[in-house]
């Protein structure tokens, strides 16, 4: 079998579970290429098991201040380039296509026929699963951005829905409690990031953005340039975690048992939904800004405690391989009879 794996580029939450499927894909006698659109070439990193992958401009969405800024996203994207990358994508030497909300090969594989096995967090939208803040553009971009002939949604908790528990890389790294916390806040101003955290002079912060050239020490706040490796290293040594409200970070945080404390991009309802839906559930804390309140309450929580997610990056690869895709329903049913959530947890 050969497959071509279309990646979104534009959060490294993509590009993370695609490594977990990247791994365990290759325990099967398949190739496979990688296709990833959304960023500059010269902003992927730590891409080293993808091999000889391909890059496409895409679409992406700009971010200024917290939020999305709409116009600047309208006008950076070139939508007759899109147009002309998917026209000229052959696909013919290809069994099939997975897609992770990656624009150029999912209508490419329409276009041409193809099958397209669609698996991203943002599927699960397509259920009635907890949603906050979901306009009419909101919909249709979820319906129409990277179409497909099957879809896999992955979420934190199945809500009696056809869905995939999250993929969680299973890393090598020590899981251990020293004290500092990790903060990933890429869409935050670096100044505004420093403002918040240097106020707490007790607590030291480990933060990564991709703001930051090179290492940087201010005061109790240590800046990083992005790195997969670094950045999974003190994940998994840190007490706790304050993050944008993706969803693979929040995902391998509480793997991890790593406290959270989320803030969304504003405009993006994705990240709403998901902050909100990790606040009902009882697995995270949220703010709506830069709170130093709310950050002041959250270091003085006790550490959080382990969710319990199995291999489902396995899983999925073994139904790939297995071919058939229209019957998926055991797929769930198995993968969540083994998830175990904390006490406090908020689940029926």
């Amino acid at each position: 079998m050969k497959i071509l794996y279309g990646v979104q580029g534009t959060g490294n939450g993509h590009i993370a579970r695609a490594r977990g499927m990247c791994q365990a894909l290759s325990k099967y006698p398949v190739e496979v290429d990688y296709l990833f659109s959304g960023r500059a070439p010269d902003k992927y990193f730590s891409m080293d098991c993808f091999g000889e992958y391909e890059v496409k401009k895409g679409l992406t969405f700009i971010s200024e201040g917290g939020g999305i800024n709409y116009l600047k996203t309208a006008l950076k994207n070139n939508v007759y380039t899109l147009f002309q990358d998917i026209r000229r994508l052959d696909l013919s030497s290809y069994d099939l296509i997975l897609n992770d909300f990656e624009p150029v090969t999912a209508w490419a594989a329409k276009l041409q026929n193809r099958t397209c096995i669609s698996l991203s967090h943002q599927n699960a939208f397509r259920y009635s699963v907890p949603s906050k803040g979901a306009g009419w553009l909101d919909k249709k971009i979820l319906t129409s951005f990277a179409p497909a002939s099957h879809y896999l949604g992955l979420h934190w908790y199945h809500f009696d829905q056809p869905i995939l528990p999250p993929i969680v890389n299973h890393s090598g790294y020590k899981n251990e409690n020293k004290g500092f916390i990790l903060v990933y806040l890429p869409f935050e101003c670096v100044s505004e990031i420093y403002d918040l955290l240097s106020r707490f002079t007790n607590h030291q912060f480990i933060c990564f953005h991709p703001d930051i050239n090179e290492y940087e020490k201010q005061g109790n706040i240590t800046f990083f340039s992005p790195s997969h490796n670094l950045f999974q290293e003190y994940l998994h040594a840190c007490a706790g975690v304050i993050a944008n409200g993706g969803f693979e970070l929040p995902s391998e945080a509480m793997a991890l048992g790593k406290k959270l404390l989320l803030k969304p991009l504003g405009g993006q309802f994705e990240q709403q939904s998901n902050v909100a839906t990790l606040d009902m559930l009882g697995l995270a804390s949220s703010m709506g800004s830069l709170d130093p309140v709310v950050v002041r309450r959250w270091l003085d929580e006790k550490v959080g405690e382990k969710v319990f997610y199995p291999n489902v990056a396995e899983a999925i690869a073994e139904w790939v391989i297995a071919g058939n895709w229209d019957n998926y329903l055991d797929l769930c049913r198995s993968l969540w009879k083994q998830v175990d959530f904390p006490s406090y947890a908020s689940i029926n």
